[in-house]
C-alpha cells in the first residue's frame, strides 16, 4: 500500500478519520490527558474523556480544539499523530495525503495552524474544506446542480450554516455557538438556580437524556448530582425538561438568528429551491430534541434531519478523497 488518502472531520468534540477504501475508521473524542510536570501524553481520544474532571492535580484532560480552531498547537499535533498511527498510517510505505474539514470564517492564520499540525503529523500532502460543505455531500446532497441547498452543521464549537449550489457556498454563516455552548449554558441554569455545580460530564447527559427545545415537548424528569455551592457537601437534585428547555434558550435563539441571516442574503431563486427541497440539519448538535420542528417554524421552509448527523462531515470528506484532484485545484 503505498501511501493512503485520509479524511480528518477535526472537531471541538470529537476527531473522525476516514480511509479512502475503509470507510470511517476512528471516531473518537478531541481530548488528550498529559502530565503536566513533564508534558507526557498519557492518553488520547475516549481513555482520555473519561479522565474528564476526575484527574489529580499533576494530570490535566486538556480539549486542544476550541470553537471549531487549534487553541493548543502541540497538543493538536500529539493527538492527531496518535491518531493517524492508530488507523495504520506508521504502516504505510509514504506519507498519506490528509482532506481536513474546517468551519468556514477561520482566518489565515487559524488555516496555516490546522495544516501546519496535520504536516507535523505525518502528511504529504494537505487539502482544507469547509466544512458546511463536506456535511452536505456526505448527507447526501446534490450540490453541485444549479440549485439552492442549505445546510445547518451544529458541532461542538462551531455551528456553520451554508446554501451551497454548482459545488460552491453562496452564502455561509459561522457562530461560535454550538454543542459546548448547550453544555455551559445548563450548567449556568443549575448553578444560578440550585446552587449546585455539576461538571460537563453531567451537563452533556442532560442535555442528551431530557433536554428539549420546544415548549411540551418531552416531560421528563432526571436526578442528577453535584456540589452545593453553599454546604460544599455533594447534593442530589431532580431536574425537568422544561427547565433545560429554559437554560437552552439563548444559544439556540443564535443559532435560529444565524440561519434566518444566511436566507435573508441567499438570492431570491435559490431561496425557493430551499423551500422546496428544505434544510439539511447536520452534526451531533441535530439530535438536541425538538430543534428540526423549532427551526422549521422559526424559518418557515421544512427542516429535516440528516440520516447519521454525527458522520455526515466524515463521509463527506470519504467522497471527496474520491475526487481529490479536483479539491486540491482549488484551496482554501
Amino acid at each position: 500500500m503505498f501511501g493512503k488518502d485520509i479524511g480528518i472531520d477535526l472537531g471541538t468534540a470529537n476527531v473522525l478519520i476516514h480511509v479512502k477504501g475503509l470507510g470511517v475508521v476512528l471516531d473518537e473524542p478531541s481530548v488528550v490527558a498529559i502530565e503536566s510536570d513533564t508534558k507526557r501524553v498519557l492518553a488520547v481520544g475516549e481513555e482520555a474523556r473519561r479522565m474528564v474532571g476526575r484527574t489529580p492535580g499533576n494530570i490535566v484532560a486538556i480539549r486542544p480544539l476550541k470553537d471549531g480552531v487549534i487553541a493548543d498547537f502541540e497538543i493538536t499535533e500529539m493527538m492527531l499523530k496518535h491518531f493517524i498511527s492508530k488507523v495504520g498510517g506508521k504502516s504505510w510505505y509514504s506519507r498519506p495525503r490528509i482532506l481536513i474539514c474546517a468551519p468556514t470564517n477561520i482566518t489565515s492564520v487559524e488555516q496555516k495552524a490546522i495544516r501546519e499540525a496535520a504536516e507535523r503529523s505525518g502528511a504529504k500532502d494537505v487539502f482544507l474544506e469547509e466544512e458546511p460543505k463536506a456535511a452536505a455531500i456526505g448527507a447526501g446532497m446534490d450540490i453541485f446542480q444549479p440549485s439552492g441547498n442549505m445546510v445547518v452543521d451544529i458541532g461542538g464549537g462551531t455551528t456553520d450554516v451554508a446554501v451551497l449550489s454548482m459545488g460552491d457556498i453562496v452564502t455561509s454563516s459561522s457562530i461560535k455557538n454550538a454543542g459546548d455552548k448547550f453544555d455551559l449554558s445548563i450548567m449556568k441554569y443549575i448553578k444560578n438556580k440550585y446552587k449546585l455545580l455539576i461538571g460537563e460530564r453531567t451537563s452533556e447527559d442532560i442535555k442528551i437524556q431530557i433536554g428539549t427545545v420546544l415548549e411540551n415537548g418531552r416531560n421528563e424528569q432526571m436526578d442528577i448530582r453535584g456540589r452545593d455551592m453553599v454546604s460544599g457537601l455533594p447534593q442530589t437534585i431532580t431536574i425537568y425538561s422544561n427547565e433545560i428547555r429554559e437554560a437552552l434558550w439563548e444559544p439556540v435563539s443564535a443559532i435560529v438568528a444565524s440561519a434566518k441571516s444566511v436566507l435573508e442574503r441567499t438570492p431570491p431563486e435559490l431561496s425557493a429551491d430551499i423551500i422546496d427541497r428544505g434544510v439539511i440539519l447536520t452534526g451531533g448538535g441535530a439530535l438536541l430534541h425538538g430543534l428540526d420542528q423549532l427551526m422549521s417554524e422559526e424559518l418557515k421552509v421544512p427542516v429535516l434531519i440528516a440520516e447519521d448527523p454525527m458522520h455526515c462531515v466524515v463521509k463527506g470528506t470519504g467522497i471527496m478523497l474520491d475526487n481529490l484532484d479536483k479539491v486540491s485545484k482549488k484551496r482554501f
